[in-house]
Order: C-alpha cells, then sequence, then structure tokens
C-alpha cells in the first residue's frame, strides 16, 4: 500500500461525496447516473474488491481488484469488449475514430498513431505549451486586486490555445470562444446518462441528449472540414513549408504494417476527439490543481519555488523536458488525477464466462473499472481521501502497483495522449503558480460533477494575488469576473 507523508497538516480532505449506506432505488439511481453518477457510489464499492449488483440495464460488475482489472484490460482482454452503453454516450455522432474503434479498425488506428504521440514529438510541444501559459498570465496579471475570475474556463483557453498551435498551426478558422463553446455545450448534453440508454431503449427512440449536442457536432464537422481542406491544397501546392504539426502528421500517416493511411473520416473523427478530449480533460485536471493548491499553503509554496528554480530567467523554460525537471509541480498533477481522475469509468462487456477475483461473471455482464472508486479504495491506499502529493515523488511513486493507479486506463488501450495530457498540465500549472497565489471567491462550495469528464460543478470562480512585491502591469477589470456557483 502506498505511504503517505505523516505530517497531516500538508493533508486535507478534498470535497467529494461521502460514500452511500445502502444502494439507491432504481429510479432514484436513474436520475442520479443522469445528475451526478459520483454520488452513486456506495461504502461497499470502496471497501470489497467486487461488487456485483443487479440494476436496471442487467447485471453489473464492479472490480477494484488489480489482478483482476489487469485480466480485463491486458490478460484477457479480448473478452472484454465496449459496452452497449457507453458506445451509446461517447459515440454520440462519431463511430469510428480511435476512442471507440474495435478489432483491426482500431489496431490499424493505433499503429498510425502512434508515432504522433512519441516521447520526442511529445517533447517537442513543450515551448508551445509554455507560452500558451505565459500569455494567459500575462493577461491575469493586468486584472485588478479585487477581480474574481473563473478558473475552470480561462483553463479551457490555455489548452484550446495549445491544441490550436500543435493541431492546427495556421489556425483554427473559426473565433476560439466558438469552439469552447461549442465543446461546452457537447460534454453538457452527451454527457447527461440518458435514462432511454441505461435502460437499452432501441436508437430509434429519440434521446434528448443527441438534439441537444447535434448543433455542436455540425460545427466541429463544419469547421475541421474546412481546416482539412486547405491543409490539403498546401500540402499539394507548397509540400516543403507546411507545418508538421498533429493535422499535417495525421494526414501523411501511414500504418507501418499495412502502407495504409486513414481516411478522411478517420482524420476528422480521431482530429475531434484530440481536441475535445485533450482540451476539456487536460483543462479540468488544471482546475482542480489550482484548487487543491488553493487549499494547501505548503504545496502552493513548494509547486512556485520549484517553478522558480526551472522556468524562471536563464534556465531556458522553452527546452524540451522542462516537464521532467518539474518532479514536485508532476506529483501534484498526478495526485489531482488520482483524486479527480479525468476517466471516471472503464466499462466492458463480457463476451464469454469468466472468474475475476474468485468471483464467476457471466457472459454479458457489464464489467466496471472505475478510476474514481479505485483511486480511493480503503484496500488500496492509504487514507486515500486526503491530498497528498507525497505518493508520487520518487521512492513513493514506484511502489504504485499498475492496476491501482489508472487515471488514463491501461492495456493496448490507454489513453494515446497521456503523456501529451500530463506535459501540458504540470507546464501550465507551474507557470501559473510561479506568478500567483490563488484563493477560492468567499460564498463558493467546489463539488465535482461527472459530465463524460470529471469538472468542478458550476465553474471556479477564484481570486489571484500576483507572487512578489507587487503587482505588475496596469490595473483594470477584464470581462473575466463569474458569478460564485455552490453545489445544488
Amino acid at each position: 500500500m502506498p505511504s503517505i507523508a505523516s505530517d497531516t497538516a500538508r493533508s486535507f480532505r478534498p470535497p467529494a461525496p461521502i460514500p452511500r449506506a445502502e444502494p439507491l432505488s432504481a429510479i432514484a439511481l436513474l436520475r442520479k447516473l443522469r445528475d451526478n453518477p459520483l454520488e452513486a457510489w456506495t461504502r461497499t464499492h470502496f471497501e470489497s474488491p467486487v461488487v456485483i449488483a443487479r440494476l436496471p440495464f442487467g447485471k453489473v460488475a464492479v472490480i477494484s481488484d488489480p489482478r483482476a482489472i489487469e485480466l480485463v484490460l491486458l490478460g484477457n482482454a479480448a473478452n472484454y469488449r465496449k459496452d452497449m452503453l457507453q458506445r451509446r454516450i461517447v459515440s454520440a455522432g462519431f463511430s469510428n475514430r480511435l476512442l471507440m474503434a474495435e478489432a483491426e479498425q482500431w489496431r490499424s488506428q493505433r499503429r498510425t498513431l502512434a508515432p504522433l504521440f512519441a516521447r520526442k514529438t511529445v517533447i517537442g510541444f513543450a515551448p508551445i505549451m509554455l507560452q500558451a501559459a505565459e500569455t494567459r498570465a500575462a493577461r491575469w496579471a493586468q486584472t485588478g486586486e479585487d477581480e474574481t475570475i473563473d478558473v475552470a474556463a480561462e483553463v479551457t483557453r490555455v489548452t484550446l490555445d495549445v491544441l490550436r498551435q500543435t493541431i492546427f498551426s495556421d489556425g483554427l478558422g473559426r473565433d476560439t470562444e466558438d469552439f469552447r463553446d461549442a465543446m461546452r455545450t457537447y460534454f453538457d448534453t452527451i454527457g447527461q446518462i440518458d435514462s432511454f440508454d441505461v435502460l437499452n431503449l432501441p436508437d430509434m427512440i429519440p434521446r434528448l441528449t443527441r438534439w441537444k449536442a447535434r448543433p455542436a457536432l455540425r460545427f466541429f464537422e463544419s469547421a475541421v472540414d474546412s481546416i482539412i481542406a486547405r491543409r490539403r491544397e498546401r500540402l499539394a501546392a507548397e509540400p516543403d513549408r507546411v507545418e508538421r504539426d498533429i493535422l499535417t502528421l495525421l494526414l501523411q500517416a501511414q500504418d507501418a504494417e499495412t502502407g495504409r493511411g486513414l481516411s478522411e473520416a478517420e482524420v476528422k473523427a480521431n482530429i475531434i476527439t484530440f481536441i475535445a478530449a485533450g482540451h476539456e480533460t487536460t483543462a479540468n485536471a488544471l482546475a482542480c490543481s489550482l484548487f487543491l493548491l488553493s487549499q494547501s499553503p505548503s504545496w502552493s509554496e513548494r509547486v512556485a519555488a520549484e517553478a522558480a528554480r526551472e522556468l524562471g530567467p536563464g534556465m531556458g523554460r522553452a527546452r524540451g523536458g522542462a516537464a521532467e525537471r518539474l518532479i514536485e509541480t508532476r506529483a501534484v498533477a498526478e495526485e489531482e488525477i488520482r483524486l479527480y481522475p479525468p476517466l471516471a469509468a472503464i466499462s466492458r462487456e463480457a463476451v464469454a464466462p469468466d472468474e475475476l477475483a474468485g468471483h464467476t461473471i457471466a457472459a454479458g455482464t457489464t464489467v466496471v473499472v472505475a478510476p474514481y472508486v479505485l483511486h480511493r479504495h480503503r484496500r488500496l491506499w492509504e487514507r486515500p481521501d486526503l491530498f497528498d502529493p507525497t505518493r508520487f515523488l520518487p521512492g513513493a511513486r514506484e511502489a504504485i502497483d499498475r492496476y491501482v493507479y489508472l487515471p488514463f486506463g491501461a492495456g493496448p488501450r490507454i489513453c494515446i495522449g497521456a503523456s501529451f495530457a500530463l506535459q501540458e498540465a504540470t507546464l501550465v500549472l507551474a507557470t501559473i503558480m510561479r506568478r500567483f497565489r490563488l484563493e477560492v471567491a468567499p460564498g463558493v462550495t467546489v463539488w465535482p460533477q461527472l459530465r463524460v469528464t470529471l469538472r468542478p460543478r458550476g465553474g471556479l470562480p477564484m481570486r489571484i494575488t500576483a507572487r512578489g512585491p507587487g503587482r505588475s502591469g496596469t490595473r483594470r477589470r477584464l470581462s473575466l469576473s463569474h458569478q460564485p456557483s455552490a453545489r445544488t
């Protein structure tokens, strides 16, 4: 069991639902799954290695045993396919992207896309990530002393700027705020689990969530179609002068085994996945990390001091490998995604009968690996509900079982952009903390909510203060303020 620092003064319990003593009734469960599935878990889920129950949509087995998880995601992965509920929720609008592809289509796409996220390529994006963070920090430095900003919204602008420069180096062709609004609409709508999907009703019955998401999907499709068309024209006219960003790499990528490139539909669907998932999950991780640091003065100062050492003047902050030097900052980011994992649940359907941790799993059973539960499991972590990044410092990080910590999944289907996301979160977090202290705005109650990804409900209104003897720049009010939000 990974140890935790004995100094409890440096630890605190971040906001999270108290596990229920008893399971919810069927109707109450459907309502909670629609509103916030995090509030449906019981104490048994955080204490037992396997919990099997019959729910309105069939038999479900929630597993938190590391060896059973390894079997489902790696050892016997062929027996566990994407279940229908997950397909209906996540693949709304696009079925041929890497996230939802199966069998040979998935293997071919994975082989083709893997080089795009190789270590050397990801490290090469570090200067872009740092510059995007510096640009946003400079804007923050112009706010008035009593200004309240929605940090959750602000960091989405940073991550979208990073993706704009790494995927589309010659621009989005649309206003970035339109992109941000479309993505928020998309996640807000498909993130509400539809009761019709839970009850496995036929697809011919309209889902309200699908209708609400359609404008956002049409926006993405139109924007990405235009971007791809312009890039193909440039590649044809001036191939030696086109930027080697992810879009170019996607268009030119070939499967090393078959020599096949991606189809137009696959290129478009994967770009939309990179924009939506990469932007949304990293932004949520940043927002929650900044909140956690605002509640832990000791770690706030540690991260700021490390950032000053490693990213300060004369340290060559634009050099590759900057994120690898930010050891304590990265530990904060990893602890944040332990407490608030971007992927709250991985679900599979058993094709044939199996046995997991001594329990018989019948064919057709939905097997759920819930990182949110796994990362807070009483048998696997010491004081699991407390925030303490020392779990991820050298010497302690190595003791964590591979199948106990799964913020990005595991096995062949581990998130292809995990290293990209973690590097970006580390660099942006360090850049912000080097320049500012943050505190939650008065009257605000921060609460985690699951909408496909895990985010602070209602945003994250915070006040920022520049570090050092005084604030730089002029004092002026920006259009960044938001009314404090509270748990409802």
